[in-house]
């Protein structure tokens, strides 16, 4: 017989450990000290730059462009390499996927309740293309977010993105193949399937009211990423609450959820394009 108010405890505790760990880890890299700004310009290399305008071209505040030189200082260097990062967080996510599939069988909660079933939708192609879709759509999104907030001279943490961006085309392999796809495995199982599909299914919780508090749960494990990242991160997890409960997939939300993830690193490190609002403010100061 299901457990559900238990594995609902497992649930929330993961969570919290989870905040907690990224609380953690925020605050021992946040600072007001120069650093090194990492910037990769294409797939196979990454250029070392000296310290960048605190205005141009990132249009960040002078705090956030002191928080991320001093995140890029510790983490760009000898600290810690762009492997040691991707093998860290590979390693960190899978372990809490591990353990909430690990309390999912103890507890005996049934598949559907994750949001995978026999239908179509579910674990077919149809799950697969509106994922698809769904995942352009959200991308598309973010950066119309992250322009708006450019626009206002708010500009969006980004280093932590820099320095997850490989410097060799077997980098790119191993986080395309290896790395993005557990981070979007296990946190839709931990934020949209465990979180919202589970107390719906098993403790009646009203659906819509699950979207947010989980949506806010996920915007605060991003934290990293500066306040206007966790406001876009926190509308990115509405989007992806309302995804699943409108389809019942958990494939749908994973597929959208690793093309997001993507897509802004390919787009951004990868093929070097500057964000939507970072053009607009450079051909106005250039006009």
């Amino acid at each position: 017989m299901p457990q559900w108010a238990a594995f609902v405890g497992l649930t929330g505790f993961l969570l919290t450990v989870l905040l907690g760990l990224s609380k953690l880890s925020h605050r021992s890299l946040s600072g007001d000290s120069a650093g090194v700004t990492a910037r990769t310009d294409g797939f196979d290399r990454v250029h070392r730059a000296g310290p960048a305008d605190d205005t141009y071209p990132r249009f960040e505040t002078r705090r956030a462009t002191g928080e991320r030189r001093h995140v890029e200082d510790r983490l760009s260097t000898d600290d810690l390499s762009t492997g040691a990062l991707l093998a860290n967080v590979a390693l960190t996510q899978g372990l809490f996927g591990v353990l909430l599939l690990g309390g999912a069988f103890l507890f005996e909660i049934p598949r559907s309740a994750f949001g995978v079933t026999a239908a179509a939708l579910s674990t077919g192609l149809p799950g697969v293309g509106i994922g698809l879709a769904a995942g352009v759509g959200f991308w598309v999104g973010n950066e119309f977010a992250t322009a708006v907030a450019d626009g206002f001279g708010i500009g969006v943490d980004d280093a932590l993105r820099e320095l997850l961006a490989p410097d060799s085309r077997a980098g790119w392999v191993v986080l395309l193949g290896v790395v993005l796809p557990i981070i979007a495995l296990v946190e839709e199982l931990l934020f949209r399937a465990a979180a919202i599909g589970v107390p719906v299914a098993g403790l009646d919780a009203p659906a819509w009211a699950m979207v947010v508090l989980a949506s806010i749960a996920f915007a605060l494990g991003h934290g990293a990423q500066g306040w206007v990242g966790v406001v876009v991160t926190g509308a990115l997890g509405v989007a992806l609450g309302a995804l699943f409960v409108l389809t019942n997939s958990l494939l749908a939300v994973v597929v959208a959820h690793y093309l997001v993830n993507t897509l802004e690193l390919c787009v951004h490190e990868g093929l070097g394009v500057e964000r939507l609002g970072q053009l607009l403010m450079k051909h106005r100061v250039d006009g």
